[in-house]
This record gives structure tokens, C-alpha cells and sequence, in this order.
């Protein structure tokens, strides 16, 4: 496999230019697309994997550093000679600003200078497994249009022990059922394959920086444009929790905001009525947060609890209308569908689920999970 030609550009004041000969360069298969900032304790491990790679076709990683302090450049030069032995190109540029201007920014970049027909995203302190360009590279051709994950292993091991095994136990239908849960992406963002025209067609990643979903942003953004989600059943991302992770900037206030939106947009407007299924703190939390349209569309809260149930409704304080709205609380039972389910997953030893079933009810159709 022949590294194909690389572009040098010039880039602005506080960019430092592409790395590589001043050719312009041939599309290549698969760009390893990598973000970059401080991570130069994880480089040597990342960089290993990508050279690892069992996929045949032509690939590049392109590199852009996000202002990093550290000497993560360095340590990305200095596998160039060992990727380009193994007929992958190295595109490497970045800024040196005071500040970083955030994980979209980079991602831009990164992409932009990048020539691969695919994209492969990948961060910098996560390990792929040797075969994960080319399974979901495949994956890719079957599934055009879609943004492609794949199985995670979590280090350190039983860290987001819930949140892990959502990823990983969904099933393909739930990909595109639970979109509107707390745990976001349904396929995370480290696992993200596409198409190039894809991406191109969703648009740029959000450079708000600091505190913004970029990802979630751009997941919604690709199932508004008629995107599908898919996973390749199988491990192939080692996944790293640690407290510098970008994503722990983003509060939760941010995410439910969006979350309630796009729940409305989705699901809510094609409703003429529905029923939250919890008539405590999230279930409430939630009424409170729909626009007055969607407000009226709710016409019971459910539970189990007896003690919620006894008091027989549930009274709009905030509310301006008068008199206040007040919203019959039932038991799951002999309320009545589409439901709306905000009991978090996987936290009541099954009771949930076993209820959801006695019901036969349809994920999808019947209910949405929120929580």
C-alpha cells in the first residue's frame, strides 16, 4: 500500500501548516480522523493499534492539535517513519493559541484536511483492535448513509458500569428507539465510522468548545437528515474514562435541554395525547419542560407507587393558567398508551422491564424510554 501525496498549506496566523511533501494528494480509503490535546501519556498505545490495522485499502490518520501544552506533537511525529512503512499517511496540523478552541474545532480540521472516501473517528486516548477499520469499513458499504459503531471495552474496568453495558447489550432496532435517552448517542461517539459525503451532508461539527455536545449535536443532526445508526456486534474500541475526558464539561442541564427538544420534535408532534410513565421528580421534571402545547397533549402520569397514586393527581404549581392544570396520576396498569418512560433503565432489578412486557407493548411505537 502506496502513502499517497500530501498537501502542505499555508493556514492562518496561529496554525501551523500540514505536515508532508507540497503534492496535492489522491484519495485514499479510510481517514483515521484524531482530535488532539494533551494526550501525549496515551499516544504511543493509540498510535500502536493504528498501526495494527488489518484492513488492506489505502488509510491515513490526520492529526490536528488543539493547542496542546505537552509534547504530543513530538510523539505523533515520531511514529511517522513506522506509519509510512506500513503505506500510511501521516497528516498532521494544529495551533498554538493561548487556548484550546475545543474538541469540534479540532474534529473540523481534522476532517477538512483529511482526503479519505470514509471516515474513521477515533480519540486519542482510546485503543482500536486490529480489525476495526475493516469491519467497519464493510459495515459502511451495507449500511450507506449511517453513522456505524461498534462494541466498547471500558478501562478502567467497571468504571460507567451501566452506561457500558447500554452500549453494548442495545439492540439494533434500540439504535434507533433510544435516541432520546440520557446516555445520548446510541453509538458513541469514539466508535463514529461514516461516509465522507455523509458527514459532508450533515455539516460541521459545533465549535461552541468548551461545555457544548458537539456530538450529540451532530447525532441529531444526522437522523434529521434521514441518517441511520448501525453496529458492528463486536468489540473493537478499548475506551478510557478518566477525569480530563472532555465530555465531563458538558452539564446535565445542556444535555436534558436538547434532549427534551428533540424528544418533542421526534416523538411529541406526531402525538395527540400521551402518558409519562413516573409521576415523581423526572416525570414532573419533564411535564414542566414540554412547551404548553405538548403539556395538553399529557393526559395522566403512571406509577407503581401507591402513595403517588392516592393523591390522585398531580397539580401544575407554576403554571399561569387558571385554574392550575392538574394531571390524573394512575397506575401503570389501567393507563392508557403512548407512554412516555422516565424510570431510568437497568435500576429496578428488572420490575420495569417486566412490567413494560405485561403490557405488550411495542418499543418505538407503543413508548420511548427518556431516562
Amino acid at each position: 500500500m502506496n502513502p499517497p501525496k500530501r498537501l502542505r498549506t499555508t493556514g492562518n496566523e496561529a496554525e501551523t501548516p500540514l505536515s508532508g511533501q507540497e503534492e496535492e494528494r489522491s484519495a485514499v480509503d479510510v481517514s483515521i480522523v484524531m482530535p488532539m490535546y494533551n494526550a501525549s501519556c496515551w499516544l504511543d498505545e493509540c498510535l500502536q493499534a493504528v498501526l495494527h490495522q488489518d484492513f488492506t485499502g489505502t488509510m491515513e490518520l490526520s492529526v490536528f492539535d488543539d493547542a496542546s501544552t505537552d509534547d504530543s506533537r513530538k510523539v505523533v511525529e515520531g511514529w511517522r517513519e513506522r506509519l509510512e512503512a506500513r503505506g500510511l499517511s501521516l497528516v498532521i496540523a494544529g495551533h498554538n493559541s493561548a487556548q484550546p478552541r475545543g474538541v469540534g474545532y479540532a474534529k473540523n480540521k481534522a476532517i477538512s484536511q483529511s482526503c479519505g472516501q470514509y471516515l474513521c473517528f477515533q480519540d486519542a486516548d482510546d485503543v482500536m483492535l486490529p480489525e476495526r477499520v475493516r469491519l467497519q469499513y464493510e459495515a459502511s458499504l451495507l449500511h450507506p448513509n449511517s453513522l456505524i459503531g461498534c462494541k466498547v471495552q471500558r478501562l478502567p474496568e467497571g468504571s460507567t458500569e451501566r452506561y457500558t453495558r447500554w452500549i453494548n447489550t442495545i439492540t439494533q432496532d434500540q439504535l434507533i428507539t433510544q435516541l432520546y435517552t440520557s446516555h445520548g448517542p446510541t453509538v458513541i461517539m469514539p466508535t463514529w465510522f461514516c461516509s465522507r459525503s455523509w458527514c459532508l451532508k450533515v455539516g460541521a461539527f459545533d465549535e461552541g468548545g468548551k461545555g457544548v455536545p458537539e456530538d450529540l449535536l451532530f447525532f441529531y443532526q444526522s437522523i434529521r437528515q434521514g441518517g441511520g445508526v448501525a453496529r458492528v456486534d463486536q468489540c473493537l474500541l478499548v475506551y478510557r474514562y478518566h477525569e480530563k475526558a472532555t465530555t465531563h464539561s458538558v452539564t446535565e442541564e445542556t444535555i436534558w435541554k436538547l434532549r427534551v427538544d428533540f424528544l418533542q420534535e421526534r416523538v411529541l408532534s406526531q402525538w395527540d395525547s400521551f402518558t409519562i410513565w413516573n409521576a415523581g421528580k423526572q416525570g414532573r421534571k419533564l411535564y414542566r419542560c414540554l412547551s404548553s402545547t405538548n403539556q395538553k397533549k399529557v393526559k395522566a402520569f403512571c406509577d407503581v407507587d401507591e402513595n403517588k397514586i392516592q393523591k390522585g393527581f398531580y397539580t401544575y404549581e407554576e403554571s399561569k393558567q387558571r385554574p392550575k392544570p392538574k394531571i390524573p396520576v394512575v397506575h401503570y396498569k389501567v393507563a392508557s398508551a403512548p407512554f412516555i418512560i422516565c424510570v431510568k433503565l437497568d435500576m429496578t432489578g428488572g420490575v420495569l422491564e417486566e412490567n413494560l412486557n405485561s403490557l405488550q407493548l411495542k418499543e418505538g411505537i407503543d413508548y420511548y424510554h427518556f431516562n
